[in-house]
């Protein structure tokens, strides 16, 4: 009986975790900005002076010197900036979508991949509780509640959030684009 119960914890610690892909980024694009509209790729280089505001509004290094920016466009006029921001949660990847208004509200997060347990992964009805906050705001404790067991999780994602509002915010609302 011991060794059966033995086999039985080897075999399932064993198990590969299980990924769940939820949109590819085509899909994503299709989502978030619709069929028709026109979508470009804003490349972001932020020198030295801009990477250390942005940093800190993060509260978190940069791992890149480049960002991309996806703007939705309809009729010549923005509709919406994307990004897609992949972290590592405990020791596997999200990627998340961060949808912001042309003023640079978050409006929308799609989790487009989450390689971690599902049960850690922060709801759609979490994420909707952060939607038109200040980035101040967008922190553990400071008027966002954790998730109990999916700490690390709505840590990762908060970070996420607010690289991509910082983002906005220094390269795009204060350079006037």
């Amino acid at each position: 009986m011991k060794r059966l119960l033995l086999s039985l914890v080897l075999a399932l610690t064993a198990l590969p975790s299980v990924a769940t892909i939820f949109y590819s980024k085509n899909e994503a694009m299709e989502l978030v900005f619709g069929k028709n509209a026109s979508i470009e790729n804003l490349a972001l280089f932020p020198d030295e002076k801009e990477a250390a505001a942005i940093q800190a509004i993060t509260k978190a290094p940069l791992e890149s010197g480049m960002f991309t920016f996806y703007v939705g466009k309809e009729n010549g006029k923005i509709t919406a900036y994307a990004a897609i921001e992949t972290s590592t949660v405990r020791t596997k990847p999200e990627t998340l979508m961060i949808v912001l208004s042309p003023t640079g509200a978050l409006t929308n997060v799609h989790t487009l991949a989450f390689h971690e347990p599902p049960e850690y992964q922060p709801s759609a009805h979490w994420y909707e509780k952060l939607y038109h906050r200040p980035v101040q705001e967008l922190e553990l404790g400071k008027g966002v509640d954790g998730i109990s067991g999916a700490t690390l999780s709505t840590r990762s994602a908060l970070t996420s959030i607010r690289k991509v509002m910082a983002f906005h915010q220094i390269m795009i609302q204060q350079k006037g684009r």
